[in-house]
């Protein structure tokens, strides 16, 4: 049976499937760019509700104070490949974009925000494919794929953060988003290539050891044996600079929740002066002043946005759960080097 193109959008996404090519240029990109400023866009089609992601193309990073001119010469840059890939045929259906990151810590202002605007306007609401540069560089590609929550939307679309929206929409840090199944394919072709290549092949040479006969077009890779700790202690570093950021945002949330506290003692202080007084009038046989505009007289900032403080504690959690990965492999690698050195 043929799949079905979802053109209404009715089908529910169930699953990312990712082709070869999209992650080698997801790979080669986060390889060359600068820090973790790799990002782009996915393109693709949804089908029987399976998002498939045939091809990406990256998008340039502005180092400028101008982020209006960044902005719109990133617009032209995007329209601009959308219009050749169509001249040729190529995918040119946008259905989300990809983002470097390390150690898992993905959860930003400026990530949430391009999801959200994708979500809204593309058509099948779009994914994020976040891959995790430190697992990479110990020999795991890491790619995972996200979508916005619906709560998390609705609040986002009515600008309210406040602790009474938090507390209506059940929104924690970690219900911000919601991981989407995600599988990588590869053409039937290059898989063959890849396992002929894998395969040992017997030596043809005179007096060759048995053991060393078998060869390998593929070196073997020891990298996952590495026993190097510096990225644990890069992990409690950034740990700890998340913690240092959560509570200075903490802080300003209390200075202004303060302050919010203090207008709004001072208008309800006027308003119980004035009912005394024209009480007081009525008692006198005088007519009560007229009412005031509390608007007027008192300004009450509105209720500061706890949006950045959910992102930071996101921040945290996923720090400390890379921690404890790392932490673990490592320790089972030298118990198992210990084990094999006879110590």
């Amino acid at each position: 049976m043929s799949k079905v193109i979802d053109i209404e959008a009715e089908i529910p996404l169930t699953c990312v499937q990712l082709d070869g090519l999209v992650v080698t240029k997801i790979l080669k990109h986060s390889r060359e760019a600068p820090s973790t400023t790799a990002h782009g866009l996915l393109l693709g089609l949804d089908l029987d509700g399976v998002l498939e992601v045939s091809n990406s193309f990256a998008l340039p990073h502005h180092v400028s104070d101008d982020d209006d001119k960044s902005a719109k010469s990133i617009a032209r840059y995007q329209a601009s490949m959308l219009r050749s890939l169509k001249e040729v045929q190529g995918d040119d259906n946008v259905v989300g974009f990809y983002q470097a990151t390390t150690l898992g810590a993905f959860f930003n202002q400026t990530l949430v925000d391009t999801q959200a605007i994708h979500q809204d306007r593309l058509r099948h609401g779009g994914v994020v494919i976040v891959h995790d540069l430190s697992q990479t560089a110990r020999g795991n590609a890491s790619f995972r794929a996200f979508k916005l929550t619906p709560a998390f939307m609705d609040a986002h679309k009515k600008a309210n953060f406040s602790t009474s929206s938090l507390i209506a929409h059940r929104l924690t840090f970690s219900s911000i988003l919601e991981e989407v199944p995600l599988r990588i394919r590869t053409n039937p072709l290059l898989s063959s290539f890849l396992d002929v290549m894998a395969a040992p092949s017997t030596s043809s040479l005179p007096g060759v050891h048995p053991e060393s006969a078998s060869t390998s077009a593929l070196a073997p890779s020891f990298s996952v044996l590495d026993l190097g700790n510096t990225g644990l202690t890069k992990n409690l570093e950034q740990i700890a600079e998340a913690i240092d950021s959560y509570r200075t945002e903490e802080g300003n949330v209390a200075y202004h929740s303060r302050q919010i506290a203090r207008e709004k003692l001072r208008a309800d202080t006027h308003i119980a002066k004035r009912k005394e007084e024209n009480a007081a009038r009525v008692a006198q046989g005088l007519s009560p002043l007229p009412e005031e505009d509390i608007s007027r007289l008192f300004k009450i900032p509105p209720e500061p946005s706890r949006l950045e403080s959910m992102l930071l504690l996101g921040q945290v959690d996923a720090f400390a759960k890379s921690l404890e990965s790392n932490a673990s492999a490592g320790l089972v690698k030298m118990y198992a080097a210990r084990a094999s050195s006879g110590i």
